[in-house]
């Protein structure tokens, strides 16, 4: 489970690096605004991009988006650990990528 919250982490990095580079806005403050930030805690893993809360991660590594710093959205499901490559993470919100 550790491991495949660092290969997500390091997939939303990139791309939200990807995104920046697309929008020719790579200043060092944005790419130090990019670095992705694992935080364990008791019921959910936080998963930071640069000084704010992003994602959460469950122990049953479903991933979810969030109210307010340690609070899950429930309404905001973004599939599980297992199906990170579903969706696009360069954007401000996740979306799922179109099924071929």
């Amino acid at each position: 489970m550790e491991q495949k919250i660092k290969d997500f982490a390091k997939l939303l990095e990139l791309q939200q690096l990807e995104e920046l580079k697309r929008n020719n806005l790579t200043c060092p403050a944005n790419i130090s605004n990019c670095k992705v930030y694992i935080k364990p805690g008791k019921k959910y893993t936080k998963v930071n991009v640069g000084y704010s809360g992003k994602y959460m991660v469950d122990s049953e590594g479903n991933i979810f988006g969030i109210k307010a710093y340690g609070q899950i959205h429930k309404g905001k499901h973004y599939g599980t650990l297992d199906t990170t490559q579903d969706y696009y993470w360069g954007k401000y919100v996740a979306y799922r990528k179109e099924q071929k």
